[in-house]
Formats: structure tokens, C-alpha cells, sequence
């Protein structure tokens, strides 16, 4: 691991232990230090022929030393391996997934042991961090009979005798997700243990990290010369931020990126900003250049109980509602249900990455257009393992059976919508050369924002996307064919 000695005033004012206070206490999600990042999706090739993989660095933005504890997860969410990155002040460390799962290696040569000299602006002590964290037997390497099993589970879904905790993959890469979180020692704890929350995990704002995706594809199409793509993970900020492990702090998050995984008495203890369900994703297929597009999507998982069969409810999780407008506004939601549009009733697991060619998935395209956008209202309907201490807001009950959508709304099971996650992954040959591009979609509201109702958009009946009170000049009159949508004003009230 190397150390970053730099010169920088700026972060020295930086304090990793801001205490209680009210910074920025906001869902809305940015690229800022954070105590929690989320890689939303990857994937390698374990055999090794076509070099895919994904590589991911973290970066400790303070003077203080940190601990990121790091979970690999299956694309059902179950965790299947740990391990710890110990960054002095001011560190960075890169992670290739490839190492890990296929040479059965962290960090190679060295591992990421706290036996590596800090720069010279490091500080030697973080006060949060435990008398003896243990990060002194960091892997370097990993047994091989344990990396046999996690091959397993991100490859074919089966751990030993434990099946069903990921999908089959029809090319063999292993794919799933990964979160990273700032913790006190270097234990092998997994998230989805509730001594997680009262041990190990901290509350600091410190660390920033991107991901670089090598050898991308279009997703179903074989391999192909793609050389790279790369983006910043999703940084999710512990809100208030700072204290000890253990320390329970209230927050004014209604729930938390956690809420689903924390004691049942104290559901937001971990603090972590939420997750929107709604989405707004570019796309473009086809065209003189062959452009295509995949949408990454990681989608918030139902907990199982502890036995294994449990995971087999994330294998396919329903979304709400998907529409494509192409670059001349016409929607598409797919099919025609009596006098109404309905959409295709699209079903994703939790870590996936899709084309906008799979009309299995996505709402068709009906016309010449090579472009547009895809309006993803992700939410799986919810579950009353979220959140089951607070209400912010559910949808219509339903008119027709559990599962399927009628035109007048549908149900969330539980107070609050599913958290998401959208990245758009653009593909081309422009002039002799395969250009890749990777972002971040647009969220249609943050975390906090209650769950979203059916869309009529191509029903004929004026409906729109998302909510909001439209903002009008005096004296203008604008509806949706039955509601007064005008609801303030834009003229300053006299002085």
C-alpha cells in the first residue's frame, strides 16, 4: 500500500471527529466524503481468458488513520467474503477483484496490514478506533478452500452446502456488488449481523472511492475490445456524522441505507443516507455507429431468515414501472392492457447489468429513433422488514392480485419504497475505435422521497412521471385533466 504525503491545507482542516452536528442532514446523495461507499456492480472473468474485471480505490481524506471494512456481495445480496483496507492519513488503496477472486490475493504483494509507515502529515492515533483493531493479520492472501466456495456463490449461486444465494451466470463471471464502511477494527464481521452495528461500524465522513470496470461488454454480446470504463461509487454519508462504535445517535433520516440489516429496537442506527427508487436513464441503440447501452442497476434486497433458501425472494425482484420516450417524446410502457398501456411486468435481482435492447426487460422501441431516455421506477413494493418504526408514505392498495399491476396504482408492502441504484454504460465504434462512457443516471428524488404511483403518461390522461407542485405566474391555469397542478407562484410578495 502506498501513502499519499501531500500538502494540502485544505483537508488538514478536515476533522475526522466532527462530533454531533448537523451536517448537511439531507437524503440527497453526492460525491463527497462519505462513511459508507457502494461498488453497485461488478464483475470478472475467474477463468481468466478475457481479462474483464472491476477495480475499485478507496481514499482516506483525513489525517487520521481509518479502517474500511469491505463486503463482497452476491447478486441476491448475501455476503460472501470481508476483509479490511487500513489507510493512514491521507492513504489510497486499489482493490482488483481479479486478485481477490481469482488469485486468491488482497493487495498484492503485501496485503493491507497496518505495518506500512505513514507520510508525514499522517497522524499516528484516531481515538475512534479500537485499542487493538487486529489489522496486523490483514490478509495478503486468502486460504483457497474459502475462495473455492466465493467463486461458487458469485459464479453458479451455490456455498458449499448453502444453494440459492446467487444467480447462475450464463458466461461464468462472477458478479455481485460490493459495499465499503468505515468500522473501528479489522474484524470479520458481515453487515448483516446485528453486533455489526453496536461493534464495529463508525460514523466519519473520510473516505471517497471510484471503481474502473476493464473489458466492459454489452451485455448478452460476446466479448469484445472495450477497453474501459470508470466512475465514482456511491457515496453515502453517515448523518449526523461522528462518535464511537456503539454509539447511538438519533438521526432525521425517516430510515437508513442499513435500516434493513440494524436491530429491530434502533433501525437507524447506522445513519446512512437512503437510496432513491426512481431514476431517469439515457440511452442510445443502434445507429451508423452501433451504439448500445447497459443500466447497471443495484436494487434493495428482502431479508431472508437465516436459512439459505431465504435469498431465492431476491433472485428476481419486481419493479414498479419502466417507460421509454425516444427522441421524439413518444412513450413506450410495452403493452396494451383494455383501454390502458401497461407496462411489462419486469422482474431484476439485486446487482444486475442489463441492455436496453432486452425488450424482455425494457419497454420496446416502436420507432426509427436511435435515442431517448428510460423513466425506472424501481421500487420492489417494499417489505415490512423495512423500516417498521417509521411512515413515510405508501402507494394505493391494489385493484387486482399481488404481483400485477393495475391502472390504478399498486401497493408497497411496509411504510417505504426499495433503495436503487442506476448507472448507464454507453457503447460505440466511432471512427475505427470502441468508445465506452459510464455515469451515474439522474435520481427523480432522493431517498427520502415517498414511494411513486403508476404513471398514466401514455394513457391519454395527462399523468405525470413524478410528483411536485408546479411553480406558475399569476393567473395561469394548468391541469392534468382533473387537478389544479399550479399550487404556488413565481412573483415576490411585496416588500
Amino acid at each position: 500500500m502506498k501513502t499519499l504525503s501531500i500538502i494540502a491545507v485544505l483537508l488538514i482542516a478536515t476533522s475526522a471527529f466532527a462530533g454531533v452536528r448537523d451536517n448537511d442532514d439531507t437524503c440527497d446523495i453526492k460525491v463527497g466524503p462519505a462513511a459508507t461507499l457502494l461498488l453497485p456492480y461488478f464483475e470478472v472473468d475467474v477463468t481468466g481468458t478475457s481479462g474483464q474485471t472491476t477495480l475499485f480505490t478507496v481514499t482516506n481524506v483525513t489525517r487520521y488513520p481509518q479502517i474500511a471494512h469491505v463486503t463482497l456481495w452476491t447478486d441476491r445480496a448475501y455476503p460472501v467474503l470481508t476483509f479490511n483496507l487500513y489507510l493512514t492519513g491521507y492513504d489510497v488503496q486499489s482493490i482488483n477483484l481479479a486478485d481477490v477472486l481469482l488469485r486468491n490475493v488482497v493487495a498484492p504483494p503485501t496485503g493491507t496490514s497496518s505495518s506500512t509507515a505513514p507520510g508525514l502529515l499522517s497522524s499516528g492515533a484516531n481515538p475512534n478506533l479500537q485499542p487493538a483493531p487486529g489489522c496486523d493479520t490483514n490478509p495478503g492472501s486468502i486460504p483457497a478452500s474459502l475462495m473455492i466456495l466465493v467463486r461458487q456463490a458469485l459464479t453458479t449461486g451455490g456455498m458449499g452446502t448453502c444453494g440459492n444465494v446467487g444467480n447462475v451466470h450464463y458466461n461464468a463471471n462472477a458478479i455481485g456488488y460490493a459495499t465499503i464502511d468505515v468500522v473501528a477494527s479489522c474484524s470479520t464481521r458481515l453487515p448483516n449481523d446485528p453486533l455489526y452495528y453496536s461493534n464495529d461500524i463508525l460514523f466519519d465522513n473520510v473516505l471517497i472511492g471510484d471503481y474502473l470496470n476493464l473489458g466492459p461488454q454489452p451485455a448478452g454480446e460476446p466479448s469484445a475490445s472495450f477497453d474501459a470504463t470508470a466512475n465514482p461509487m456511491v457515496h453515502i454519508r453517515a448523518v449526523p456524522e461522528g462518535g464511537s462504535a456503539g454509539a447511538y445517535v438519533f438521526t432525521g433520516l425517516p430510515y437508513t441505507f442499513y435500516d434493513r440489516y440494524t436491530p429491530a429496537a434502533s433501525r437507524t442506527r447506522d445513519r446512512r443516507q437512503p437510496l432513491p427508487s426512481t431514476f431517469a436513464a439515457r440511452y442510445i441503440e443502434g445507429g451508423p455507429a452501433n451504439f448500445r447501452t447497459n443500466l447497471s442497476i443495484w436494487r434493495e434486497g428482502f431479508v431472508p431468515d437465516n436459512s439459505c433458501t431465504g435469498y431465492v425472494a431476491n433472485r428476481s425482484m419486481d419493479a414498479f414501472e419502466f417507460v421509454r420516450f425516444d427522441e421524439h417524446e413518444n412513450p413506450s410502457m410495452g403493452q396494451v392492457c383494455g383501454y390502458h398501456y401497461c407496462p411489462i411486468f419486469s422482474s431484476l435481482p439485486v446487482a444486475s447489468s442489463t441492455s436496453t435492447f432486452d425488450y424482455t426487460i425494457f419497454p420496446p422501441l416502436f420507432t426509427a429513433d436511435t435515442g431517448g431516455w428510460i423513466y425506472l421506477n424501481l421500487n420492489n413494493l417494499g417489505s415490512t422488514s423495512y423500516s417498521v418504526t417509521h411512515d413515510v408514505g405508501g402507494l394505493p392498495a391494489p385493484t387486482n392480485s399481488p404481483g400485477h399491476l393495475a391502472p390504478s396504482g399498486w401497493t408497497t408492502a411496509g411504510p417505504r419504497p426499495s433503495q436503487n441504484w442506476v448507472t448507464v454504460t454507453m457503447f460505440g465504434n466511432v471512427g475505427g475505435r470502441n468508445v465506452t462512457a459510464e455515469f451515474d443516471a439522474a435520481a427523480l428524488g432522493n431517498g427520502c422521497s415517498p414511494g411513486v404511483s403508476f404513471s398514466t403518461a401514455v394513457m391519454g390522461e395527462g399523468g405525470a412521471l413524478i410528483g411536485g407542485a408546479l411553480v406558475c405566474p399569476p393567473g395561469t391555469t394548468l391541469t392534468n385533466g382533473t387537478t389544479t397542478e399550479c399550487k404556488g407562484t413565481n412573483v415576490n410578495p411585496t416588500p
